[in-house]
């Protein structure tokens, strides 16, 4: 399928939820994310803040989890039209950007490109790891300034099922994919 199309599907399946499936699938998400990758004090993590709006997957609970463990957590903030990544701690002010998304107050970029973890938004992602987001491009390039190292993590509430016909050259895969069910990882040889 192509990504247009998936985008409209997955949007309509995701507003399907109720806010209450939302929380349990995301908690869901979130322990098998823990159980496989086993996150420890130290180690930086990138993660999203969620658009409420949209019903994505409520990473607060692995704010919180990593904020209380020691790790260190960086969220993005949209600056000229770039993705940066800001430093945040348990005191950290937010506040509501034009697309409704919570941001840091704070438009330091921490320059932080060695992340252990990228956990990151979409919409679908297929078999092979790539993924459909809301079409801005932000992550593919963000993706292409950190670390090859850097482990990309997609979060979603839904297997993949379809495969995106419309894969273009700049789109970079994620290395796994989390679902309530399943921890998938997209490396050549890894099951």
């Amino acid at each position: 399928m192509l990504k247009a199309e998936l985008r409209k599907e997955y949007m309509q399946k995701r507003k399907a939820l109720s806010s209450d499936e939302a929380f349990l699938l995301s908690k869901k998400v979130f322990e098998n994310l823990i159980e496989y990758f086993k996150p420890v004090s130290g180690q930086k993590v990138h993660v999203f803040i969620p658009i409420e709006k949209f019903k994505e997957i409520d990473t607060q609970i692995f704010i919180d989890y990593f904020l209380s463990r020691n790790i260190r957590v960086f969220v993005p903030k949209i600056v000229e039209a770039k993705l940066i990544s800001v430093e945040i701690f348990n005191d950290t002010q937010f506040e509501i950007n034009h697309w409704d998304i919570s941001e840091p107050f704070s438009s330091v970029d921490s320059k932080v490109l060695d992340f252990n973890y990228v956990i990151t938004p979409l919409l679908y992602c297929d078999k092979k790891g790539n993924r459909v987001g809301y079409g801005k491009g932000f992550y593919d390039e963000f993706f292409q300034s950190i670390s090859p190292e850097s482990i990309k993590i997609g979060v979603n509430y839904f297997n993949p099922d379809e495969f995106i016909d419309d894969v273009w050259e700049n789109d970079i895969p994620l290395d796994y994919l989390v679902t309530p069910t399943d921890v998938l990882s997209f490396f050549k040889g890894e099951e």
